[in-house]
């Protein structure tokens, strides 16, 4: 159980790791993306190549992609920082899309109240159009998060140390494969479950209308 337990606080956190960074990064994404003029265009076909392509590839690939890449320029680099990695690169492309989503959602008079107060656009993102996507960005990003938890067994394909591997491992020790897989899926469970309940008040919580939130 010792074991497991070290596997899974690992699991959690190369997840959260991975994905607070993915996130921040399609951040910087989505900005380069709607960067408008003609002068700009290599950085949005870029920035939707990107996108596109690593939606469509298998996170295992992705993950073997990483590993063999790194592993040509050093051999110095840990399985855990491999598996960040990887988790960060496939979490930007199906964040970006999230967080675009989200911009999209903010009506256009607002940016344009802002251009009348002489914002500049990082000012106008930063100060009028996040803070009003957050609401329709926060529930999904934690979503994919929830539901990426599962997906970092993949990363066992590799030697990592986390849950699916660590149960492999029991299993070839002699220990009942139905008692050590048993517990490694309730192990994914009591990670993913508190995090979907927060996603769930976030997402009630953000629909709120503001004026109702401080009347209580």
């Amino acid at each position: 159980m010792v074991l497991l337990g070290e596997s899974a606080a690992m699991t959690l956190s190369m997840t959260l790791l991975g994905c607070l960074i993915g996130f921040g990064l399609a951040l910087v994404l989505v900005y380069l993306r709607t960067t408008p003029g003609l002068w700009a265009l290599p950085i949005r076909v870029l920035c939707i190549t990107y996108v596109e392509v690593f939606r469509r590839i298998p996170f295992l690939v992705v993950i073997y992609l990483v590993l063999f890449f790194i592993q040509t320029v050093s051999t110095d680099v840990s399985l855990f920082t491999i598996a960040v990695i990887s988790i960060c690169i496939y979490a930007i492309a199906y964040t970006a899309d999230i967080i675009r989503g989200g911009i999209e959602s903010v009506p256009h008079t607002q940016i344009e109240a802002a251009q009348t107060m002489n914002l500049s656009r990082f000012q106008t993102m930063r100060m009028c159009v996040l803070p009003q996507a957050m609401p329709v960005i926060i529930p999904p990003a934690i979503a994919f998060a929830v539901s990426f938890i599962k997906d970092t067994a993949l990363v066992s394909q590799i030697g990592v140390f986390e849950l699916t591997f660590r149960g492999k491992e029991l299993n070839n020790q002699g220990y009942s494969g139905v008692l050590v897989f048993g517990t490694i899926a309730m192990c994914y469970f009591l990670m993913s479950f508190p995090l979907s309940l927060l996603g769930q008040h976030l997402e009630k919580r953000l629909a709120t209308p503001r004026g109702q939130r401080h009347s209580r």
